[in-house]
């Protein structure tokens, strides 16, 4: 048997019942929300390049993946899921921060409102006439 992944909506609900109901003794079924979307994953990644382009954090310039790191690991904090810092294999420390490419959508929605009011209070310009309204849905 091949692996197969429904998306439930009305077109599908039906056959992925039938799928569930006819599957042999020791299938796994999983029924989970839906991750970020594409769309989501773009505006997200275009505004981390965006506030690295335009704004310092303790005087220093970080790049955008540097930046991701910043406000996943502050939109954790303000969310109240916390943060693991631990120490590393070198004697550094590491925040073993949660992936937004685990996330469900609501919850990037929830990132993606995060970096937009950071980069909004702290100056950030998002250039109109983008489109970037239609990445929240």
């Amino acid at each position: 048997m091949d692996k197969v992944t429904y998306i439930l909506h009305d077109g599908t609900r039906e056959e992925a019942a039938h799928a569930f109901v006819d599957a042999p003794d020791g299938s796994v079924f999983t029924l989970a929300p839906s991750t970020r979307t594409i769309r989501q994953n773009a505006f997200l990644h275009a505004l981390f390049g965006l506030i690295a382009k335009q704004l310092k954090y303790h005087g220093r310039v970080f790049n955008a993946i540097q930046w991701k790191t910043l406000l996943i690991s502050g939109h954790s904090m303000a969310t109240q899921r916390g943060v693991d810092l631990i120490p590393g294999i070198e004697g550094e420390f590491v925040n073993v921060r949660e992936s937004s490419a685990h996330m469900g959508v609501a919850r990037m929605n929830s990132l993606l409102e995060y970096v937009l009011a950071y980069a909004t209070t702290n100056g950030v310009r998002i250039p109109a006439g983008k489109g970037y309204e239609e990445f929240m849905q």
